[in-house]
């Protein structure tokens, strides 16, 4: 999932009630109609430096579908800051767009409302087939045995960007490798005058993002084997504890980046004012701020130690984007040509290259045009180091809760209050018992 959006609060309470109605904005008769087969409204996510950004790349992609089926497509790009209320609104008034994006964690969790078309092997076989996609992306479709509530439409890694002046400078000749030679950079790099990581400590899902990496390095998981909430248990207050202690106890994260919740601590890095930047596929977003790619360096996220893997050994989660079709649409055939389109081929090669993301798509993953060094450590990330976060009903009060919660400890790290292991565990607490009963 793109890393500017901050879900609500208000979204806890919302999605809980539609877990508990699992109704939503689906039709009676489970598959939408095609009472106004010339038109289609689509919500599209903020993958862009700024909405302008996204109308720009997406408008002319639109008019040549337009062009090809005679179907009028209505664009609106959601900020990230709205999407999910945005749509848990929708699926409960159904009111709704025809086609959205969501991010690729939510899925489970808008698959309970059954608002969503489900993507089983007869809808799958009208946009070319289910293999036609990796694997990876797949596993954040939604819950595990049931058919996918969405279609893969981007693919994304957190990566380690580094700014290859700053480095010079300190004298480090190449990126750290654990988060140990993190720290130790970190020191050389203060010296100099510099901040040296960057984070969005304001914004909830990339506190989500963070935690969750650090917890399963520490061997921690946020929910049990049969899905239940467990945000205490001591190897998730471990992975937690790290993280914030970046900017507590290390001195990492300067203090400033926890009000830090729109894309802060990007302009930091493409002005040269930091070192270092943990973010999903963000060279098109340095691009467009002025930055230019021979001016930084990307590499693996670190490790506790060792190389990325699986296990302990995790460095990024599956981040992506999703392309969903509310079951109530009144233009079916439309909105399932639209997702065929913007999954085919050259239209995901198009549409990835704009955003720096990976496609989701086998055939067009293996195009030239994605083989660069950037992209190289991103595949390879989400190949052999990504872990997708729990697909659960509960998933986007869970992104709420813990998110609020490590906002929170960032707010007193910023304060100068200690954050201390009972500090941290009492912060998770307080979410967990947020979370609906099982």
């Amino acid at each position: 999932m793109r890393s500017i959006r901050a879900a609500a609060v208000g979204a806890v309470t919302m999605s809980l009630a539609l877990a508990a109605t699992a109704c939503g904005g689906g039709s009676s008769t489970g598959g939408g109609s095609n009472d106004s087969p010339k038109t289609l409204t689509y919500w599209a996510s903020n993958q862009g430096a700024s909405i302008e950004v996204d109308k720009k790349v997406l408008q002319p992609e639109l008019d040549k579908f337009q062009k090809q089926t005679g179907i009028k497509v209505k664009l609106e790009v959601v900020p990230w800051s709205d999407l999910l209320n945005r749509i848990l609104t929708a699926t409960t008034s159904g009111q709704g767009p025809d086609v959205l994006n969501i991010g690729n964690t939510w899925s489970a969790s808008l698959q309970a409302t059954g608002a969503l078309l489900p993507w089983d092997a007869k809808n799958f076989d009208k946009i070319g087939g289910r293999d036609r996609f990796v694997d990876s992306a797949l596993g954040s479709t939604g819950a595990e045995g049931k058919d996918p509530a969405a279609v893969p439409l981007y693919s994304m890694a957190y990566a380690l960007y580094y700014n290859k002046k700053i480095f010079a400078d300190a004298g480090i000749s190449q990126p750290p490798a654990t988060w140990d030679e993190l720290i130790a950079d970190g020191k050389k790099i203060s010296a100099k005058g510099k901040s040296v990581l960057g984070a969005e400590g304001g914004n909830v899902s990339e506190n989500i993002h963070h935690t969750f990496v650090f917890a399963k390095q520490h061997g921690g998981d946020f929910f049990t084997a049969d899905g239940k909430p467990d945000f205490t248990n001591d190897k998730v207050v471990a992975g937690v504890k790290q993280y914030v202690d970046l900017m507590a106890k290390d001195k990492a994260i300067p203090t400033g980046d926890a009000e830090y919740a729109q894309n802060q601590s990007v302009s930091d890095f493409a002005k040269g004012k930091q070192a270092m930047l943990l973010w999903q596929s963000a060279s098109a977003n340095l691009t467009s701020q002025g930055m230019s790619d021979s001016d930084y360096g990307i590499a693996p996220v670190p490790v506790q130690s060792g190389t990325p893997g699986t296990g302990a050994q995790v460095n990024s989660m599956v981040a992506g984007i999703n392309l969903a079709v509310f079951k109530n649409t009144k233009n079916l055939d439309g909105a399932t040509k639209f997702v065929k389109f913007m999954t085919g081929d050259d239209e995901q090669k198009i549409l990835n290259t704009a955003y720096s993301s990976i496609p989701p798509v086998k055939a067009a993953q293996g195009d030239a045009a994605f083989n660069t060094p950037a992209n190289s450590v991103l595949k390879n990330t989400l190949a052999t180091s990504a872990a997708a976060l729990p697909q659960v009903a509960s998933e986007s009060q869970f992104e709420t809760t813990v998110g609020t919660a490590v906002k929170n400890l960032f707010a007193d790290a910023a304060a100068g209050r200690a954050i201390t292991t009972d500090s941290v565990k009492a912060e998770l607490e307080k979410a967990q018992q947020q979370m609906p009963a099982a």
